[in-house]
């Protein structure tokens, strides 16, 4: 696609997001995530897949039809070339991710990794779903070429059993949302860098941990992966590579701002210069990973109440207990907790009332 014909689908794309319907504006997004995402391994969409996609979003076709039309567009075309055999893959695994993330079905598990392998990558790599059987090293920009020690075959079955074991017994209740996006990005890591499949291992690992984010109880800014899957793979890579004879150690500093800006709103700068290891501007380090001060002490729960109160200062408790996935007891109780925080504060009594949100996200 021209550049100008691909710039004007991206701005119908944004127009789509800021004034259609929330079921356009929610397939919208999840199409901007999932060809943005195809940057991690340096593959493009074909015109006809934003054509596709466009259709999809005006509720003309449904996801399985989009899926059909592209498989059939590439049955059809009878001369391959290298450019052509990438396009294919972007397309046809931009269409499942945008599947995916339209199922409101989650189950926080290797096995549900594995599927998500599976259904992104079948029929484009002869291993999709399986596990590794040989170790590997990738080369790394961002590492000035080195590699991240990746786990070894052998030990992917255990490894993946202990960490995900120790995520599920982890209590996310009353942590602060900074703390909480700490170990975030330390599990995200974690798993990236176990490395479990031939192929597709951030692209798989980023429709996991929307999807797994999502079970907090707020919306997911998917756009932030979208717009930054590059700094994304970059920061995985960083927070799994030490150096120390150079000086350099192991950080998810990066990831944690790109989750800061995923989760809660920010707006951190994430330059992927920043993430090389060869940077040495400390000052530009230092105001790239500052810490921001909005609302560090909030809970997780705390934050998604404010971010649905902040959308509709109307809502009702009930309304908004169907939203975050809580009791209507609970929010009862979080909002009257929230009011005496300072973090909320209720205008004009229960019946004709409206939230006003004082803390700072």
């Amino acid at each position: 696609m021209p550049r100008n014909d691909h710039e004007k689908w991206q701005m119908d794309l944004e127009e789509y997001i800021r004034q259609g319907e929330p079921e356009q504006s929610e397939k919208s997004t999840a199409w901007k995530t999932a060809i943005g995402l195809q940057d991690v391994d340096g593959l493009k969409t074909s015109e006809y897949l934003l054509e596709t996609a466009k259709e999809h979003i005006e509720g003309r076709i449904d996801i399985k039809t989009a899926q059909k039309r592209i498989q059939s567009y590439y049955e059809q075309r009878q001369i391959r070339t290298e450019i052509e055999d990438g396009t294919k893959e972007a397309d046809f695994v931009s269409a499942r991710i945008t599947e995916l993330l339209g199922e409101r079905t989650f189950q926080f598990s290797p096995a549900e990794w594995k599927t998500i392998h599976k259904r992104l990558f079948k029929d484009i790599f002869p291993h999709a779903g399986e596990y590794r059987t040989y170790n590997i090293t990738k080369s790394e920009w961002v590492l000035n070429g080195e590699t991240v020690l990746y786990a070894s075959a052998d030990s992917i079955r255990d490894t993946l059993d202990y960490d995900f074991g120790q995520e599920k017994q982890f209590s996310y209740e009353g942590l602060s949302a900074g703390d909480a996006v700490k170990h975030i990005a330390k599990f995200t890591s974690g798993i990236w860098q176990i490395h479990p499949f031939c192929e597709g291992n951030t692209r798989s690992t980023a429709v996991f941990i929307i999807k797994y984010l999502k079970t907090f109880g707020f919306s997911v800014n998917n756009e932030i992966f979208a717009e930054n899957s590059w700094y994304f793979r970059n920061a995985l890579a960083r927070a799994n590579y030490n150096d120390l004879g150079k000086g350099i150690s192991a950080t998810t500093i990066y990831l944690e701002r790109f989750f800061d800006n995923l989760l809660m709103g920010y707006q951190n700068e994430l330059k992927n210069r920043f993430i090389h290891v060869d940077y040495r501007e400390q000052s530009a380090i230092q105001s790239a990973i500052e810490k921001d001060s909005k609302c560090n002490n909030c809970t997780l729960e705390e934050l998604a109440i404010l971010k649905e109160l902040l959308k509709n200062p109307s809502i009702t408790q009930k309304e908004l207990a169907g939203i975050i996935g809580k009791s209507e007891r609970t929010i009862k109780t979080r909002t009257v907790e929230m009011q005496e925080k300072g973090l909320i504060r209720r205008e004009n009594g229960k019946r004709n009332g409206r939230w006003e949100v004082i803390a700072n996200i």
